[in-house]
């Protein structure tokens, strides 16, 4: 047992017969002072101060409280106050910076990004969705995706190198006429949805942008026998700048980063080809 709970189990016995008695468990000492005339200084009249000063010290506590808490609320930045600290004041690394959108397009490609790293990030990551789009598997409209997006230079050289790539055996292969069309009842699926850019060097005239991208690839359809699946990838564009836009020079692809597959379930081919029909893409910045 404390001596605190010593002296508390006397309770019953009179605590100012002893002036060094304890009170509510700590030793204090009792002095007598005047409390005008026929005031009982020994009985009664003593409890009322106490417990008013008491009164007064838990108001006074709880004032100081609401202060500290209305003053730490205004100081957060509710009335749009703005932090030195240049971790909060700045954008984060993997954060998008806000830069708004070209407004211009050529052949339904963004154009007109200006001559910055942002700028060079935000055209890779716009060209990686042409160049990754369905568009690609009819020669009409990827010859248009390449005339739009690629430098003068190197345009031909581009041209040829999707061209074999993209082959009608390819076509074929998949379940596309030699045009990219779909079978009849069947949506052709492929899209590519940037997750994230990264320069790998840049200079006023050149950049490298890596694009860590999504895509969807397959066919919708009963009948299909090539489902449409995701898959993770980089691509590599190296671009330039031909005096008014960044343009494609070299491209380059390969597998990943790829994270863990969820946990979703597996939605059906209808469902997937309204998805695609309803849901347009965007124009990205970085």
């Amino acid at each position: 047992m404390s001596v605190g709970d010593e002296h508390d189990s006397r309770r019953t016995e009179d605590p100012y017969s002893d002036p060094y008695s304890t009170v509510g468990g700590t030793r204090q000492t009792r002095t007598r002072l005047p409390e005008g005339e026929g005031a009982d200084v020994y009985g009664g009249a003593r409890r009322p101060v106490r417990a008013s000063r008491s009164l007064i010290t838990v108001v006074g506590v709880v004032a100081l409280l609401v202060a500290a808490i209305a003053f730490a609320n205004r100081g957060d930045g509710g009335s749009g106050g703005s932090s030195d600290d240049p971790k909060q004041s700045g954008a984060q690394p993997t954060a998008a910076t806000g830069t708004k959108p070209v407004d211009g397009k050529v052949g339904g490609i963004a154009s007109g990004f200006p001559q910055t790293e942002q700028g060079a990030q935000s055209a890779a990551a716009n060209y990686a969705v042409a160049l990754g789009s369905d568009g690609m598997f009819s020669p009409v409209r990827r010859h248009g995706i390449v005339e739009s997006l690629a430098d003068a230079a190197s345009k031909d050289k581009l041209q040829s190198g999707f061209d074999t790539n993209y082959s009608p055996g390819l076509n074929q292969q998949i379940g596309l006429t030699a045009d990219g069309t779909a079978p009849a009842g069947t949506t052709f699926v492929n899209r590519t949805i940037p997750a994230g850019t990264k320069v790998q060097s840049y200079a006023p005239q050149t950049a490298s942008v890596d694009v860590w991208c999504i895509g969807m690839f397959g066919l919708t359809g009963e009948k299909s026998t090539k489902p449409v699946t995701s898959s993770w990838f980089t691509m590599t564009l190296k671009l330039t700048w031909n005096g008014s836009d960044w343009k494609v020079l070299e491209t380059a692809q390969k597998k990943g980063p790829t994270p863990v597959a969820g946990d979703n379930a597996v939605s059906g081919s209808e469902e997937i080809a309204n998805a695609v029909k309803e849901y347009g893409g965007f124009t990205y910045a970085r």
